[in-house]
Protein backbone atom coordinates (compact mmCIF):
# COMPACT_ATOMS: atom_id res chain seq x y z
CA UNK A 1 0.00 0.00 0.00
CA UNK A 2 1.46 3.25 -0.97
CA UNK A 3 1.71 5.95 2.05
CA UNK A 4 -0.13 9.55 1.41
CA UNK A 5 2.45 11.73 1.11
CA UNK A 6 2.14 13.78 4.42
CA UNK A 7 1.32 17.12 2.64
CA UNK A 8 -1.99 15.46 1.39
CA UNK A 9 -4.70 17.30 2.81
CA UNK A 10 -6.76 14.13 3.57
CA UNK A 11 -4.24 12.57 5.96
CA UNK A 12 -4.18 15.76 8.50
CA UNK A 13 -7.56 15.17 9.40
CA UNK A 14 -10.14 17.73 9.85
CA UNK A 15 -9.54 21.05 9.32
CA UNK A 16 -8.91 22.99 12.82
CA UNK A 17 -11.19 26.29 12.96
CA UNK A 18 -9.36 29.88 13.76
CA UNK A 19 -10.70 32.94 14.84
CA UNK A 20 -9.31 36.84 13.69
CA UNK A 21 -10.03 39.02 16.15
CA UNK A 22 -10.72 42.45 13.73
CA UNK A 23 -11.40 44.69 16.80
CA UNK A 24 -14.82 45.72 18.58
CA UNK A 25 -17.42 47.74 16.96
CA UNK A 26 -17.65 51.16 17.98
CA UNK A 27 -20.77 52.09 20.24
CA UNK A 28 -23.46 53.43 19.00
CA UNK A 29 -23.69 57.16 19.76
CA UNK A 30 -26.42 58.48 22.12
CA UNK A 31 -28.21 60.16 18.93
CA UNK A 32 -31.57 61.63 20.88
CA UNK A 33 -29.25 63.54 23.40
CA UNK A 34 -27.14 64.77 19.68
CA UNK A 35 -30.14 65.75 18.47
CA UNK A 36 -31.25 67.60 21.92
CA UNK A 37 -27.98 69.58 22.12
CA UNK A 38 -28.32 70.62 18.53
CA UNK A 39 -31.81 71.70 19.26
CA UNK A 40 -30.46 73.88 22.36
CA UNK A 41 -27.76 75.42 20.26
CA UNK A 42 -29.98 76.11 17.44
CA UNK A 43 -32.59 77.71 19.83
CA UNK A 44 -30.08 80.06 21.59
CA UNK A 45 -29.12 80.93 18.35
CA UNK A 46 -31.83 81.93 16.89
CA UNK A 47 -32.70 84.59 20.18
CA UNK A 48 -29.25 86.03 19.92
CA UNK A 49 -29.91 86.76 16.34
CA UNK A 50 -33.45 88.29 17.36
CA UNK A 51 -31.56 90.34 19.86
CA UNK A 52 -28.94 91.86 17.96
CA UNK A 53 -30.76 94.40 16.36
CA UNK A 54 -31.97 95.66 20.08
CA UNK A 55 -28.37 95.21 21.55
CA UNK A 56 -27.35 97.27 18.09
CA UNK A 57 -29.24 100.00 18.14
CA UNK A 58 -28.27 101.02 21.64
CA UNK A 59 -24.88 100.26 20.90
CA UNK A 60 -24.73 102.33 17.83
CA UNK A 61 -26.79 105.21 19.38
CA UNK A 62 -24.68 105.44 23.04
CA UNK A 63 -21.39 104.38 22.43
CA UNK A 64 -20.77 104.80 18.98
CA UNK A 65 -19.97 108.14 18.62
CA UNK A 66 -18.74 109.50 15.23
CA UNK A 67 -16.23 112.40 15.69
CA UNK A 68 -18.23 115.37 15.53
CA UNK A 69 -21.56 114.37 16.79
CA UNK A 70 -23.65 115.77 19.36
CA UNK A 71 -26.76 115.53 20.84
CA UNK A 72 -28.83 118.11 20.93
CA UNK A 73 -31.50 117.01 23.71
CA UNK A 74 -30.42 115.78 26.60
CA UNK A 75 -30.15 111.84 27.02
CA UNK A 76 -31.79 110.68 30.44
CA UNK A 77 -29.12 108.34 32.18
CA UNK A 78 -30.18 105.91 33.84
CA UNK A 79 -33.09 105.46 31.69
CA UNK A 80 -36.30 105.61 33.71
CA UNK A 81 -39.03 102.91 32.70
CA UNK A 82 -42.66 104.04 32.33
CA UNK A 83 -44.46 103.60 35.84
CA UNK A 84 -47.20 101.33 36.52
CA UNK A 85 -50.43 101.96 37.04
CA UNK A 86 -49.86 102.09 41.15
CA UNK A 87 -46.82 103.77 40.99
CA UNK A 88 -48.60 106.26 38.19
CA UNK A 89 -52.39 106.28 38.10
CA UNK A 90 -53.80 107.28 34.59
CA UNK A 91 -57.06 107.55 33.36
CA UNK A 92 -58.30 108.51 29.81
CA UNK A 93 -60.26 111.61 29.23
CA UNK A 94 -63.71 109.19 29.91
CA UNK A 95 -62.27 108.52 33.09
CA UNK A 96 -61.06 105.13 32.50
CA UNK A 97 -57.87 104.06 34.02
CA UNK A 98 -54.94 103.09 31.76
CA UNK A 99 -51.58 101.42 32.65
CA UNK A 100 -49.04 103.98 31.02
CA UNK A 101 -47.11 100.59 30.30
CA UNK A 102 -49.42 99.70 27.42
CA UNK A 103 -47.99 102.55 25.09
CA UNK A 104 -44.81 100.75 24.94
CA UNK A 105 -43.85 99.69 21.25
CA UNK A 106 -43.56 103.39 19.86
CA UNK A 107 -41.70 105.97 20.39
CA UNK A 108 -43.77 108.47 22.09
CA UNK A 109 -42.91 112.33 22.52
CA UNK A 110 -44.83 113.61 25.56
CA UNK A 111 -45.94 116.93 26.55
CA UNK A 112 -46.78 117.92 30.45
CA UNK A 113 -49.07 120.74 30.73
CA UNK A 114 -52.78 121.47 32.55
CA UNK A 115 -56.18 121.41 30.95
CA UNK A 116 -56.11 124.75 30.56
CA UNK A 117 -53.15 124.71 28.49
CA UNK A 118 -51.27 127.59 28.09
CA UNK A 119 -48.81 129.44 25.79
CA UNK A 120 -46.43 126.84 26.58
CA UNK A 121 -48.70 124.24 26.19
CA UNK A 122 -49.88 125.06 23.10
CA UNK A 123 -46.41 126.04 21.67
CA UNK A 124 -45.50 122.31 22.90
CA UNK A 125 -48.23 120.48 21.35
CA UNK A 126 -47.74 122.35 17.80
CA UNK A 127 -44.10 121.04 18.08
CA UNK A 128 -45.23 117.60 18.95
CA UNK A 129 -47.09 117.52 15.90
CA UNK A 130 -44.57 119.40 13.88
CA UNK A 131 -41.89 116.86 14.79
CA UNK A 132 -43.99 113.46 14.36
CA UNK A 133 -44.86 114.65 10.51
CA UNK A 134 -41.51 115.84 9.66
CA UNK A 135 -40.23 112.37 10.03
CA UNK A 136 -42.42 111.22 6.55
CA UNK A 137 -42.71 107.99 5.92
CA UNK A 138 -41.39 107.19 9.68
CA UNK A 139 -43.89 109.21 11.47
CA UNK A 140 -46.45 106.55 12.45
CA UNK A 141 -43.18 104.92 14.61
CA UNK A 142 -44.29 108.07 16.73
CA UNK A 143 -46.80 108.42 19.22
CA UNK A 144 -48.40 111.65 20.52
CA UNK A 145 -48.89 111.90 24.39
CA UNK A 146 -50.24 114.69 26.95
CA UNK A 147 -50.18 114.00 30.27
CA UNK A 148 -52.77 116.36 31.73
CA UNK A 149 -51.98 117.13 35.23
CA UNK A 150 -54.66 119.27 36.75
CA UNK A 151 -58.13 118.16 37.49
CA UNK A 152 -60.35 120.85 35.35
CA UNK A 153 -61.94 119.23 31.98
CA UNK A 154 -60.39 120.32 28.39
CA UNK A 155 -61.92 123.14 26.43
CA UNK A 156 -64.09 121.68 24.63
CA UNK A 157 -62.10 123.41 20.94
CA UNK A 158 -58.83 121.92 22.52
CA UNK A 159 -59.78 118.37 22.75
CA UNK A 160 -61.39 118.38 19.50
CA UNK A 161 -58.29 120.02 18.30
CA UNK A 162 -56.19 117.03 19.85
CA UNK A 163 -58.80 114.44 18.99
CA UNK A 164 -58.58 114.81 15.23
CA UNK A 165 -56.90 112.04 13.42
CA UNK A 166 -54.06 111.42 14.25
CA UNK A 167 -54.71 112.17 17.53
CA UNK A 168 -52.95 113.09 20.88
CA UNK A 169 -53.28 110.53 23.07
CA UNK A 170 -53.79 112.34 26.17
CA UNK A 171 -54.27 111.05 30.21
CA UNK A 172 -55.08 112.83 33.04
CA UNK A 173 -52.02 112.06 35.90
CA UNK A 174 -51.32 113.47 39.37
CA UNK A 175 -48.99 116.27 38.92
CA UNK A 176 -46.61 115.21 42.55
CA UNK A 177 -46.67 111.39 40.77
CA UNK A 178 -45.44 112.61 37.41
CA UNK A 179 -42.96 114.53 39.21
CA UNK A 180 -41.10 111.14 40.70
CA UNK A 181 -40.93 109.80 37.07
CA UNK A 182 -40.69 113.06 34.49
CA UNK A 183 -37.68 115.54 35.71
CA UNK A 184 -37.45 119.04 34.21
CA UNK A 185 -34.20 120.61 33.76
CA UNK A 186 -32.79 122.33 36.67
CA UNK A 187 -34.39 126.08 36.93
CA UNK A 188 -37.33 125.19 34.77
CA UNK A 189 -41.07 123.24 35.47
CA UNK A 190 -42.23 119.99 34.17
CA UNK A 191 -44.33 122.22 31.44
CA UNK A 192 -41.52 123.59 29.61
CA UNK A 193 -40.00 120.27 28.15
CA UNK A 194 -41.24 117.41 25.82
CA UNK A 195 -39.70 114.05 26.97
CA UNK A 196 -39.40 111.12 24.31
CA UNK A 197 -39.60 107.56 26.06
CA UNK A 198 -38.31 104.68 23.87
CA UNK A 199 -40.51 101.48 22.68
CA UNK A 200 -39.16 99.54 25.34
CA UNK A 201 -41.19 102.62 27.44
CA UNK A 202 -37.87 103.85 28.97
CA UNK A 203 -37.83 107.85 29.72
CA UNK A 204 -34.26 108.33 27.40
CA UNK A 205 -34.10 112.30 26.63
CA UNK A 206 -35.65 115.43 27.54
CA UNK A 207 -35.62 118.31 24.92
CA UNK A 208 -34.52 121.84 25.37
CA UNK A 209 -37.10 124.17 26.83
CA UNK A 210 -38.25 126.49 23.77
CA UNK A 211 -36.37 123.21 21.70
CA UNK A 212 -35.22 124.43 17.82
CA UNK A 213 -37.06 122.06 15.74
CA UNK A 214 -34.84 121.69 13.75
CA UNK A 215 -31.94 120.22 15.47
CA UNK A 216 -34.60 117.71 17.61
CA UNK A 217 -35.59 116.73 14.20
CA UNK A 218 -32.18 115.56 13.66
CA UNK A 219 -32.07 113.31 17.26
CA UNK A 220 -35.07 112.20 16.28
CA UNK A 221 -33.73 110.77 13.07
CA UNK A 222 -31.20 109.48 14.37
CA UNK A 223 -33.24 107.61 17.19
CA UNK A 224 -35.73 106.24 14.32
CA UNK A 225 -32.66 105.32 12.28
CA UNK A 226 -31.02 103.65 15.14
CA UNK A 227 -33.99 101.56 16.19
CA UNK A 228 -35.34 100.62 12.48
CA UNK A 229 -35.44 96.98 13.12
CA UNK A 230 -37.42 96.72 16.58
CA UNK A 231 -39.66 99.51 16.42
CA UNK A 232 -42.73 99.10 13.62
CA UNK A 233 -45.49 101.63 13.25
CA UNK A 234 -48.61 100.57 14.59
CA UNK A 235 -52.25 101.37 12.88
CA UNK A 236 -52.95 104.88 13.54
CA UNK A 237 -55.88 105.12 16.57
Amino acid sequence: MKPTPPDDPKATGPESMTFTLHGTPAPMRDYPAAQSRRGRIMMLLILLVCALPVIASYFTYYVVRPGGRTNYATLVDPQRPLPSLEALPAEDMAGRSVPLTTLKGQWLVIVVAPAACGTTCERNLFLQRQLREMMGAERDRIQKIWLVDSPEPVAPALAAAVGAPPAVLSYRVDRDALARWLEPERGHVLEDHLYIVDPLGNWMMRTPARPDPVRLKKDVERLLRASQWWNRAKDAP
